[in-house]
């Protein structure tokens, strides 16, 4: 999977985009997407913030659009300053989704007046740059480097309550690969995605998307193979657990047998270490499968941060303890879709600050955490149950079936219905909530990458000073 560079947005951005530049009476208009850059394995720009050009202010065309550079003038001082790349796009409303040779010339004039705005990376120099958008939503984008020479732009994800990817190499829009087939198999190959835990359930999610046919995947978790763990990590052995292997090296040399052409990439680290952080930062898509408070919180920030969909799955079986002996309440999963703008976990009450911080004081004092329990200052004092394999594979299953539905749309139902999923086995229940459900709260972190302080937590700055 080689690619160097991506443009991401959200879906409620990319809305927003598609009714400005369309408005209805068929003349071209244009924006400004002011982007934050994640640099690693390949560029990602980040789309912070969509600036409309008003239709007035331009001359407008079906073929052509002419706007005064004084629009500009804002946000160069802004690029200087946040060191931000700004991509100026335009509509195509006959449908062409490529760059015309007026667009070219267009562009050779302008974007020299971009530049001195900049600050190019070492020995990339690609900054700002130009994309087009035809009826259908479908972008393209190229970037420009200070000779004004172009370079197109691999990719162009669009995530909201579907995922929408533009190839660079597209020769015209159409619609997304069928599910289960050979064309979403081509597709994935082009996919990165992290898996955040790869324990219980992260051992099955990795192995499904592994299987589908993911071109990279990023494995994060810091714990080794113990003799509890065989009885639902995949692919785990008695050797492993007399060796502690860490359980993500574990995955890789398995994933090596079945499926060697896929890339992986084993971090034997926490989220919360920098070079965990880089790496899930780089990946398309994020699969939460952690069974702490302060792992969700962490997954919820990088979404955020990186503008990344963000899948989190957890299973629970409450127990309750009446005179006669324990009883098991429910037998549940949860499987969360959390888009950029949209609700967060936080915003959905998957953790709070009163939980962050009992569990906080659960490995610094686990008697003082204990007395806290006892006496009820700790809300959902559900136990996180054991792992059991076969409620896992369940749980595991959602999560990674609901990616495969909102990539490769086929459900009856608008996605923005499935927000959520939560299923009870002793119920035999199944829930779905939509996003219309939570209220989102948009975080001044939005968009950030991977800037100071590090997913906008001063500890976690520190750490990387010192790292």
């Amino acid at each position: 999977m080689n690619r160097a560079s991506t443009l991401v947005m959200a879906g409620a951005d990319h809305v927003r985009l598609f009714e400005h530049l369309f408005p209805g009476d068929g003349k071209e208009a244009a924006a400004v997407l002011a982007c934050t850059r994640v640099q690693g394995g390949h560029l990602k720009l980040l789309v912070r913030e969509v600036a409309l050009v008003p239709h007035e202010d331009c001359a407008r065309s079906s073929i052509r659009i002419t706007w005064p550079a004084d629009v500009l003038d804002v946000w160069q001082e802004r690029a200087e300053i946040e060191g931000l790349s700004l991509i100026l796009v335009h509509s195509h409303p006959g449908g062409y989704l490529g760059f015309s040779d007026t667009d070219d010339e267009a562009d050779q004039g302008v974007m020299p007046y971009l530049f001195p705005f900049g600050r190019p990376d070492a020995g990339e120099g690609l900054w700002h740059g130009s994309a087009v958008m035809t009826p259908d939503g479908a972008m393209r984008a190229r970037l420009y480097d200070r000779a004004n020479t172009s370079c197109p732009v691999d990719l162009v994800a669009v995530y909201g309550d579907d995922i929408r990817f533009f190839w660079g190499d597209q020769t015209s829009s159409g619609p997304r690969p069928m599910a289960f087939t050979e064309e979403m198999r081509d597709e994935l190959k082009k996919l990165s995605i992290a898996v955040i835990g790869i324990s219980g359930t992260g051992s099955i999610v990795a192995e499904q998307l592994l299987r589908l046919g993911v071109g990279k995947l990023i494995v994060i978790d810091h714990d080794k193979v113990e003799h509890r763990n065989l009885n639902r990590i995949l692919n785990t052995t008695l050797q492993d657990a007399r060796d502690g292997r860490a359980k993500v090296e574990v995955f890789k040399a398995s994933a090596a047998l079945s499926h060697p052409d896929t890339e992986v990439v084993a971090c034997a680290k926490r989220l919360g270490d920098t070079e965990a952080i880089e790496l899930a930062a780089q990946a398309d898509i994020l699969f939460g499968c952690v069974d702490s408070y302060d792992g969700r919180h962490l997954a919820d920030r990088l979404a955020t941060c990186a503008i990344q969909p963000l899948f989190d799955v957890g299973v629970l079986i409450p127990v309750r303890h009446p005179p006669r002996g324990a009883i098991i309440s429910n037998i549940c999963g949860r499987v969360d879709y959390v888009q950029p703008l949209g609700s967060t976990l936080s915003d959905r009450g998957v953790y709070t600050p009163a939980l962050l911080a009992a569990e906080y004081l659960r490995e610094v004092d686990p008697e003082a955490h204990a007395g806290q329990v006892g006496e009820g200052y700790m809300p959902g004092t559900q136990e996180q149950a054991p792992s059991v394999i076969t409620v896992n594979m369940i749980a595991a299953s959602f999560a990674v079936q609901e990616f495969v539905a909102r990539a490769y749309p086929y459900r009856s139902e608008p996605s923005q219905q499935y927000a959520r999923i939560e299923f009870d086995l002793v119920d035999g229940e199944l829930t779905v909530l939509s996003e219309d459900t939570f209220v989102a709260v948009r975080s001044s972190d939005y968009a950030t990458g991977l800037g100071s302080p590090l997913l906008g937590l001063p500890a976690l700055e520190d750490l990387r000073c010192t790292s």
